[in-house]
């Protein structure tokens, strides 16, 4: 019997986890992990999301440590981290169509201004201001084209928005005009209506958003943050919606979260905020990923979402 040690949430968290995985996969023995250090050479394999400093090194014979998140860089801050383990990232159906969903919806409020009808709702103003635009005639570029990447772009395009992609290694996408490396970037900005951030958090992608890469945007261009909040230079980003470069922003993401209530951000009439909610799946779904890893570990596979420390991701 392969041993998963949990250690994602509080000990009441738990028996959500244990009920799950026993319902897929009744063959996997799953524990807590505080139960399991007191014989961590047993466990194969660690679910965590923000595990305490050192605590993964503890358990010795790990075959794959799982993560619930997308992101893992702060994993990887921990200065004990084992990176010799195998570590994978959240993947499966439900956390992409989330991320399509919320993207979508994002660049179709950026799209209506719907910020400003809930700006007027808030004061009982009754003002139309009519926009005419429409998602065939709209270009949204996405930096970032991964496995979440390359799933919202699809889903952008099928609903009728023109759909450019960069990343720093070519993805061909059928229907999505493809740009590459730095040399590709400026030309990918220059077309770009609504920017769409999926990039990882790595020492490339940390402060990219800048003053800089915001103004070869077309005046009059938008922001969808969904990525890491570390990306975007948050007083460029205002100072570019102050002087009217930028119409609109939707942020998930920020450099401090949560996000403090002193936050310029707060209050501006053209961001939208969400608290980090744009792709988490269901705790069923989670686990019915999990159990896919464990199960293409366990006959020598290599899952697809497998962390690549020469990428950062």
């Amino acid at each position: 019997m392969v041993t998963l040690a949990v250690a994602e949430g509080k000990h009441a968290d738990f028996p959500s986890w244990k009920r799950a995985f026993s319902t897929l996969a009744p063959d996997l023995d799953v524990i807590w992990w505080e139960d399991a250090l007191r014989a961590p050479q047993n466990a194969e394999y660690l679910l965590v999301w923000q595990p305490e400093h050192g605590l993964a090194a503890r358990f010795a014979n790990l075959r794959a440590i799982l993560c619930v998140g997308a992101g893992v860089d702060h994993l990887l801050a921990d200065p004990h981290w084992p990176h010799d383990i195998p570590l994978v990232r959240m993947g499966g159906q439900e956390t992409a169509a989330l991320m399509e969903e919320y993207v979508t919806w994002a660049c179709l409020s950026l799209l209506r201004e719907t910020r400003t009808w809930a700006w007027q709702q808030e004061r009982r103003i009754f003002h139309r201001k009519l926009v005419t635009r429409t998602a065939a005639t709209t270009t949204v570029g996405i930096m970032g084209m991964g496995h979440l990447g390359t799933q919202v772009a699809r889903r952008l395009r099928d609903f009728g928005f023109q759909v450019r992609g960069w990343s720093r290694r070519r993805r061909e996408l059928a229907g999505v005009r493809s740009f590459a490396g730095q040399a590709e970037l400026a030309d990918f900005l220059s077309g770009t209506d609504i920017l769409v951030s999926l990039l990882p958090n790595t020492p490339r992608t940390r402060d990219m958003i800048d003053a800089d890469l915001l103004s070869r945007l077309p005046r009059g261009a938008a922001l969808v943050n969904v990525g890491r909040g570390e990306q975007v230079c948050e007083d460029a980003l205002l100072a570019a919606l102050g002087r009217g470069h930028l119409s609109g922003a939707v942020l998930d993401v920020f450099r401090e979260e949560p996000l403090s209530p002193d936050s310029a951000l707060w209050d501006h009439p053209a961001i939208t905020i969400s608290p980090h909610a744009a792709s988490e799946a269901s705790r069923a779904e989670q686990a019915a990923y999990m159990v896919q890893v464990i199960h293409e570990i366990e006959r020598g596979g290599t899952p697809a979402l497998l962390y690549n420390a020469e990428r950062g991701y």
